[in-house]
């Protein structure tokens, strides 16, 4: 089943913006990654680089997991594939399978979405221990748009060079 993506209303408040465009940007990754099996979402960009479109995945996972539980949930959480919090450390899926690559992120995407609805504000702040500083909700959130979108970017090379697929 293809992967729905909705596009970011054009007038919005801030935080209903910026959950859009999050959002879009979730989809998006999904999208790349619809139709293809295991074995495809496996293969690797070119050497030596170990970036897959599995890998992009796990990446996003630890990502969704460091900025939103860590960070602004203040949980004190294990990365789920880097215990020395190395996020390259994901994008190595040599042996990783759709399922569990899928369910640890859209795991990460629902606690992402709860701690983001439960905040009272885009202001709500947790500390940054990488930066020694305190960050907002909203910087978390825009740093998401920027981490997805980047990433996007290389699962679009990533997905042509499978099977010839591109856009959107």
């Amino acid at each position: 089943m293809p992967t729905e993506r909705i596009g970011p209303p054009l007038t919005a408040g801030e935080r209903e913006m910026l959950r859009a465009f999050l959002d879009y940007h979730r989809a998006t990754l999904a999208m790349k990654c619809d139709g293809l099996s295991d074995e495809d979402l496996r293969r690797r960009s070119m050497p030596p680089s170990t970036l897959s479109l599995l890998g992009l995945v796990r990446h996003m996972a630890e990502v969704e997991r460091t900025w939103f539980r860590r960070v602004i949930n203040g949980e004190d959480v294990p990365l789920v594939w880097s215990q020395e919090g190395d996020f390259q450390v994901a994008y190595d899926a040599n042996a990783a399978t759709r399922s569990e690559a899928f369910d640890a992120w859209q795991r990460e995407v629902v606690h992402a979405r709860r701690i983001e609805q439960g905040a009272e504000s885009l202001d709500v702040a947790g500390h940054q221990p990488k930066w020694g500083e305190d960050v907002s909700l909203r910087l978390v959130m825009l740093h998401l748009i920027h981490e997805y979108a980047r990433h996007n970017g290389h699962a679009d090379f990533l997905r042509e060079g499978i099977d010839g697929t591109v856009g959107a």
